[in-house]
């Protein structure tokens, strides 16, 4: 038995320690919204937030999250969350939203950290996330939008 905890909620697996996060987060708990796309930590969809951070769920072994906290775009919150999705709804940044998961997870992460992105934090940050549709001018704008809201924020 592997003790997790996933979007804030304690659960256990009894996946093999070599089972990737991606496997248990998809095909045992239901949460669907991370996405398969490579299966080699190369293209991103499968992003999701390990202690806040940025991670490839493909490639992570199950047996070592070991009570980390995991947050999938299901568990996503918060008002960096909050101006994130509501800048990728505004810009209409989403085409077939195979990778737009992985997109928003990491994009959240990027200004977790940092609320005032530069052009090369933002591609920086954002360089492991492939979309097939290419619109990744809109999601630079929607992250842009996003810090912009952010700053005017008082709850930010």
């Amino acid at each position: 038995m592997i003790p997790l905890k996933v979007n804030k909620k304690r659960l256990s697996t009894e996946a093999w320690s070599d089972t990737p996060l991606l496997w248990v987060l998809r095909d045992e708990l239901g949460l669907t919204g991370t996405k398969f796309g490579c299966g080699m930590g190369l293209c991103g969809a499968c992003t999701v937030h390990l202690n806040g951070l940025p991670i490839r769920s493909c490639v992570l072994p199950i047996g070592n999250v070991d009570k980390q906290s995991v947050t999938t775009i299901e568990g996503l919150e918060g008002p960096v969350a909050e101006a994130v999705q509501a800048a990728w709804i505004k810009l209409d940044v989403a085409q077939c939203g195979y990778c737009q998961s992985g997109q928003i997870m990491s994009a959240v992460a990027l200004l977790s950290q940092r609320r005032a992105p530069s052009e090369s934090d933002i591609e920086s940050a954002m360089s492991g996330n492939i979309c097939r549709c290419a619109s990744y001018v809109r999601i630079k704008a929607a992250i842009h939008l996003a810090a912009a809201s952010l700053k005017q924020s008082p709850k930010a």
